[in-house]
């Protein structure tokens, strides 16, 4: 979420920290989840096997719940706009002086993202199918939604506001092109990804670096990102309304005697990404950075994405862990690297909160699935179709100018004096 590439590179630990007793805390916290493992495995069987059974047995009757279960979703719906329109866009209100267009941004991509993606999947030669107008693809519009998001805080603060209104034009198709290819084109049968950790958060997060490639020339000469204490704590909020809602999003199309257990894995994972983020940001770093809490934190939410309703909490709970780590060490280490080799600047850090955690829950459905070869190649041709597509698409951005004030509000809102 920031600009990391002369930032991280000066920074160093200011004040001594025992390693030894954040490592000890780190083995605690793993040897609980490997104590919880066996008991909540005995006990998620158990429990599955009731609810399965009883599902059984009410089958007859469930045409008479449609309803019900349709105005449960519709309440998730509301839950997964509320992290998109709130946790979104306060999340990317660090930077200093772009509070207005980041919002503003958020409004105008979630407003053409939703209706477009319905359209375009309910188009039937003629006329609109309306068979599929229904609570599932609304659902699944606000997962693209929150895919483009994702993508657009690779540029934050480098685009004029028209620009991000062509990026979701763009996007929308590129999303659901490869939402075909690998859920519904036969080519990756057996594909596990229910909450999206690969087509969700790590497309668009390789189609956001695919936007920002070789662009880091364009803006070498402009004002570096800045964020002050305040708009950290705009962020935060942003964090935490993503991390409350965030079961919703998992649990939002999953079959609904697996809700609940839906619920309490990605619940599971997002304490362990959290309470690795606070180990992991003070081992490297020396002292706790606001930008990992507000980031790798909910990592652990990106990676369960894949397994969430297939997996048990004490295994959540390792997943979350492996995800804030890896979250942090993004952040930390391998984001300069990275922005040096795309020549280009992510300033979200999206690739460390949906990049990598989101390939690592891709890989840990390899345990589930059985299929390494199937899963293995969907990841990887989710993440070439993104970059590329990403990349196109900033071709075609770029050709809208260039935004007269980087990370400012300045040229394109009336401003209080």
């Amino acid at each position: 979420m920031t600009e990391h590439a002369k930032k991280q590179s000066k920074k160093v630990q200011s004040t001594p920290v025992n390693k030894d007793v954040l490592l000890l805390f780190l083995s605690i916290f793993i040897i609980a989840a490997l104590v919880l493992i066996p008991s909540f495995n005995h006990n998620v069987a158990a429990g599955m096997s009731a609810i399965n059974a009883e599902a059984s047995n009410s089958a007859a009757s469930l045409s008479h719940f449609s309803t019900i279960y349709d105005t449960l979703k519709y309440e998730r719906s509301i839950h997964v706009l509320a992290m998109l329109l709130v946790g979104f866009g306060f999340l990317m209100v660090f930077v200093r002086n772009h509070g207005y267009s980041s919002i503003t941004a958020t409004f105008l991509v979630v407003s053409i993202a939703i209706p477009m993606y319905m359209v375009i999947k309910s188009f039937g030669g003629e006329e609109f199918s309306m068979s599929t107008i229904n609570i599932d693809t609304l659902l699944f519009a606000e997962f693209a939604a929150a895919s483009l998001l994702i993508a657009i805080g690779a540029p934050l603060g480098r685009l004029k506001m028209d620009q991000y209104v062509a990026m979701g034009l763009l996007f929308i198709p590129a999303y659901i092109f490869n939402e075909w290819l690998i859920l519904e084109s036969g080519l990756f049968k057996g594909f596990l990804d229910t909450g999206g950790s690969i087509v969700i958060h790590a497309f668009g997060a390789y189609f956001g670096l695919g936007v920002v490639a070789n662009t880091l020339a364009k803006f070498k000469d402009d004002p570096a990102c800045e964020n002050t204490p305040a708009t950290n704590q705009f962020c935060l909020l942003g964090s935490m309304i993503l991390w409350l809602f965030w079961p919703s999003f998992t649990s939002a199309i999953v079959a609904p005697e697996r809700v609940v257990l839906t619920a309490i894995n990605t619940i599971f994972a997002l304490c362990g990404a959290t309470f690795a983020t606070y180990l992991f940001s003070k081992l490297i770093r020396g002292k706790i950075e606001i930008e990992d809490i507000a980031n790798a934190a909910l990592a652990g939410g990106v990676a369960i994405g894949s397994t969430c309703d297939m997996t048990t909490p004490g295994y959540a709970l390792l997943i979350g862990l492996a995800a804030g780590a890896l979250s942090v060490i993004g952040y930390s280490i391998i984001a300069p690297k990275l922005e040096a080799l795309i020549k280009g600047t992510d300033t979200c850090g999206i690739n460390n909160l949906h990049g990598m955690p989101g390939i690592l829950g891709g890989i840990v459905a390899i345990f589930i699935t059985g299929r390494p070869f199937v899963q293995l190649s969907g990841i990887v041709v989710t993440v070439c179709v993104a970059f590329a597509l990403g990349k196109v698409s900033g071709m075609l951005i770029s050709l809208l100018g260039k935004k007269e004030m980087p990370y400012s509000d300045e040229d394109e809102f009336f401003l209080a004096e």
